[in-house]
């Protein structure tokens, strides 16, 4: 199968690009090429790089046309993030491929409500963000309903792998704080610490978009959740996080209007994207249906990452 993948050199593509040439695929990686992909692998070598400025592109009207002529079977769109943008490729690329594939995301959830979410709950997206990928997510499946254009959208959580800076216990990305659990000292949790983050390593959402090309007969015009087994509180989070350092936990909670006035206001800010998300999602619907079945448990995939950075 001849297969294009859009921003193939991030954290997804890393994994994923080697995949699909070890599976016999032709690739062709279409990215702006500012940077080389986060791990090496022999496999690149057979893979085609394409570079083209999308945003560039898409402002002439051109990028949708660009891609389909590279007449590709399937289209793995990793960096796609308005309606406008999902709207100019699409368009370009029905009836002339097999499988489109995009990367969505679980904040297309807004607020958690029942637990462990599953793929039918009502869109109710909280952050700008999620509520455009929930936009280009209610788009491909009403046209593939209506047109039997074959999509899907996998949804990833917290994406962790070398390379990466996990969403540390604080539901933020500041590092200095598995400095301090690494060391034992003193770690202030937001609230009770039992809000959740749902975290996925890179190399596991690259075996979905495989095994969704491979069942694709089961992927198309449908949405799922690729995440670790089980999402994470924070407070369990760091007290793991801790002990995998050789510490006992030395963990304290404030409330929320006071926990923020001790931390900067751009970690204030992540910290209450995340726990007002509090993730926890099913991936019922992908074992059953796409044979997910993740290598990484949150755990592993948040120690493979602050190996790797440390």
């Amino acid at each position: 199968m001849r297969i294009v993948i859009i921003g193939g050199t991030g954290h997804i593509g890393t994994f994923l690009v080697p995949r699909l040439a070890l599976a016999g695929h032709e690739v062709i990686c279409v990215s702006r090429q500012e940077r080389a992909p986060y791990l090496d692998h022999a496999a690149w070598k057979s893979v085609k790089m394409l570079s083209i400025d999308r945003e560039g592109a898409e402002k002439k009207g051109i990028f949708g046309s660009q891609i389909r002529q590279l007449s590709p079977d399937a289209v793995i769109d990793l960096i796609c993030f308005t309606l406008e943008s999902a709207m100019e490729l699409v368009e370009a690329l029905q009836g002339h491929i097999q499988h489109f594939l995009h990367c969505g995301t679980i904040w297309v959830h807004g607020h958690s409500e029942v637990v462990p979410t599953d793929e039918n709950q009502f869109r109710k997206p909280i952050c700008d963000y999620g509520q455009k990928k929930a936009a280009i997510e209610n788009y491909l499946l009403t046209l593939s309903r209506k047109t039997g254009f074959q999509a899907t959208i996998l949804h990833p959580g917290h994406i962790v792998g070398p390379g990466w800076m996990p969403v540390n216990p604080q539901g933020n990305e500041n590092p200095e704080i598995f400095r301090r659990l690494a060391v034992g000292e003193e770690v202030c949790i937001p609230n009770l610490g039992m809000e959740t983050l749902h975290h996925v390593h890179g190399d596991d959402v690259a075996a979905s978009f495989c095994q969704a090309l491979t069942n694709w007969n089961n992927a198309v015009g449908e949405s799922f959740h690729i995440v670790s087994p089980q999402a994470l509180t924070l407070r369990g989070y760091a007290i793991a996080m801790a002990k995998r350092f050789g510490k006992e936990p030395n963990l304290s909670y404030l409330p929320w209007e006071e926990w923020k006035k001790t931390v900067s206001e751009e970690d204030a800010e992540a910290t209450w994207d995340h726990i007002a998300h509090s993730p926890n999602c099913s991936i019922e619907k992908a074992k059953r249906l796409l044979n997910y079945n993740p290598r990484y448990t949150s755990l592993q995939a948040i120690e493979e990452s602050v190996k790797y950075l440390l």
